[in-house]
């Protein structure tokens, strides 16, 4: 996972799977980039819309001011016809979307945002109908006033009904705009005052709407006579345009079963590495495959092609697999994935193959390891305290899709978490990517000691581990330093609102920070205090024990060396004549 180098990518993919060169501009017509602009164009017009709603606040007569301003441009030919080709692409290709999918098994993310792109045609037909079609075919405009006073005085009920399904529409809106736009990295700077203004933005239209309403009821009504009636009733008209919209999705509904009664004989089968065979149809993506089969498989995008965490890598059946897509090379190259490696959510394989998901799902947390607790009250005690932290993560995370940093940090807390809670230990949080944990909250000293020995070679097992499955994608392995001293300190409830938390402060907890320190330093995996090994029954031999300087405090502590952390889960009955102990050629010693 380093910067590309196109010279260095020549050759990752098959000759025949490189894509013919095509200009610029078709880019803009790929589905997603046709989702974007005509979800774009939805949205400002909501935006407007509520917006205009929101005057309300201020009166009638504003809302009608405003009105040609905010909302001439989609009243006029040009925007008009812009927002129906708008509507019509979002909703083809929520029908192409449906159609592609194999199976309807989908995260409740994925089936919440294909459901609202099928039903919102049919939430605002009646406000269509009722404000622009109508309107259009009498010759009679339909005012704010007359909408509004339709909605909170004639018809409460279809008021109710109409502001929610906007609101949802905007809903709609927001979460395929965050979802698309959450890697950027300019989002992260903008997500709190865009989440605001997402969340004040309806909240103001609908105060509008309601204080606009109260405005008009208080007010006599003079109905406007109509200059003429159309010729179709708004009833009639709204049941024609529903069955318009409701055509397509059950023609994409008979075509989707008239494919998997043809493709019934035509399937391909694919083989997980724990042994298990799903049988899916052809043109499935290995994904869907996955969950055809109910194979737990990563894929924080929602199977778009644009996170990597869903990739694997093919062990069997490489030959004939079809090209990667323009979209899914851009991804592999800027994960750098190695070769053999492909998208499970983009990969359509035509025939038999076999895969392993480079990323293991994560597992849920034992319920049998519960975190041990104290009384609220403050108290001091003596403590054996873990400190951990990844060397150099920051500077190689710079290089990796976000995604793909997130999936490796939440592996590896769950690695340090479990090596805690198996141990005995309590995991007080997680700072960046160090951690810290607590021994001896409802333990003695000396088997607190070993806990928290324990928990260390389990963290460096864990790493090693995971730095053996994910060698490809890391490049080079991770490495961690720990420190862990027993000392005193205060144990308590500690924070303020919802921050509030069991945690330790005192001279332990600076010590085995420090030791932490001096664990990457000397270039070792652990810097562990004499105190922890003498309170857990350890040989010390004296020309190993470095004495070590800690900041603000007077007296050296006394600690050892280890270059392989794993030794420490070593008890002393269970050690290896002539094995090697700490390390005393790890660095130079201090004072």
């Amino acid at each position: 996972m380093v910067p590309i180098d196109i010279r260095r990518t020549a050759g990752r993919f098959p000759p025949e799977s490189t894509p013919i060169a095509l200009p610029a501009w078709p880019d803009a017509l790929r589905s997603r980039s046709l989702r974007i602009w005509s979800g774009g164009v939805l949205g400002l017009y909501l935006l407007d819309h509520f917006i205009n709603v929101a005057l309300g606040l201020v009166s009638v007569r504003a809302m009608e001011a405003a009105g040609p301003w905010l909302g001439g441009f989609w009243h006029a030919p040009p925007g008009s016809a812009l927002l129906v080709a708008a509507l019509l692409v979002h909703f083809g290709l929520s029908l192409r979307a449906l159609y592609l999918r194999r199976t309807l098994r989908m995260t409740l993310r994925e089936a919440s945002q294909l459901g609202l792109g099928l039903l919102l045609p049919f939430l605002i037909l009646s406000h269509v109908v009722g404000a622009r079609i109508v309107p259009a075919l009498t010759g009679v405009p339909s005012t704010y006033a007359d909408q509004v006073r339709t909605f909170w005085i004639v018809s409460p009920g279809g008021g109710a009904r109409q502001a929610l399904a906007l609101v949802v529409a905007w809903a709609h809106g927001c979460l395929g705009f965050w979802f698309a736009l959450r890697a950027r990295p300019w989002f992260a700077r903008w997500t709190g005052a865009l989440s605001a203004a997402a969340l004040l933005v309806p909240v103001l239209a609908l105060l509008g709407f309601a204080e606009a309403g109260r405005e008009l009821a208080a007010l006599p009504w003079h109905p406007r006579p109509h200059a003429g009636a159309a010729a179709v009733s708004p009833e009639a008209l709204k049941n024609w345009l529903t069955l318009a919209f409701a055509a397509p999705i059950a023609g994409v509904l008979l075509a989707r079963g008239a494919r998997v009664w043809r493709g019934r004989h035509r399937r391909i089968r694919v083989s997980y590495p724990d042994g298990r065979t799903v049988s899916a149809p052809r043109g499935s993506t290995v994904l869907e495959a996955s969950r055809i089969g109910g194979v737990p498989h990563v894929s924080l995008c929602g199977g778009r092609g644009r996170c990597s965490t869903c990739r694997v890598r093919v062990t069997d059946g490489r030959d004939g697999l079809p090209a990667p897509s323009a979209q899914e090379r851009a991804t592999l190259l800027r994960s750098n994935a190695p070769p053999g490696i492909r998208l499970a959510c983009q990969l359509r394989p035509t025939g038999d193959l076999a895969v392993m998901p480079v990323f293991a799902p994560p597992r849920p947390r034992n319920p049998g390891l519960p975190a041990p607790r104290l009384a609220s009250a403050s108290r001091e005690r003596e403590l054996a305290v873990l400190f951990c932290d990844l060397r150099g993560f920051t500077r190689r995370a710079e290089h990796w899709l976000p995604f793909d940093t997130v999936f490796l940090l939440n592996r590896y807390f769950e690695i340090v978490g479990e090596a805690v809670e198996a141990a005995g230990g309590y995991l007080d949080k997680f700072i960046g990517d160090g951690a810290l944990a607590l021994f001896g909250l409802d333990a003695a000293p000396d088997l607190a000691c070993r806990q928290a020995l324990t928990a260390a070679a389990g963290v460096a097992r864990g790493l090693r581990a995971m730095n053996d499955a994910y060698a490809a994608e890391l490049g080079e392995p991770l490495r961690i330093a720990m420190g862990l001293h027993f000392g005193p300190a205060i144990v308590g409830d500690m924070g303020y609102g919802n921050a509030v938390g069991l945690t330790a402060v005192g001279d332990g907890i600076n010590v085995a920070s420090r030791l932490e320190s001096e664990a990457k330093e000397r270039d070792v995996e652990a810097v562990v205090s004499a105190a922890v090994l003498v309170r857990a029954g350890r040989d010390v031999p004296p020309g190993r024990v470095r004495a070590i300087a800690v900041r603000g405090r007077v007296a050296a502590v006394d600690a050892l060396l280890f270059a392989a952390a794993e030794e420490l889960g070593v008890p002393p009955e269970a050690a290896v004549p002539g094995r090697s102990g700490p390390q005393a050629g790890c660095g130079s010693g201090r004072g």
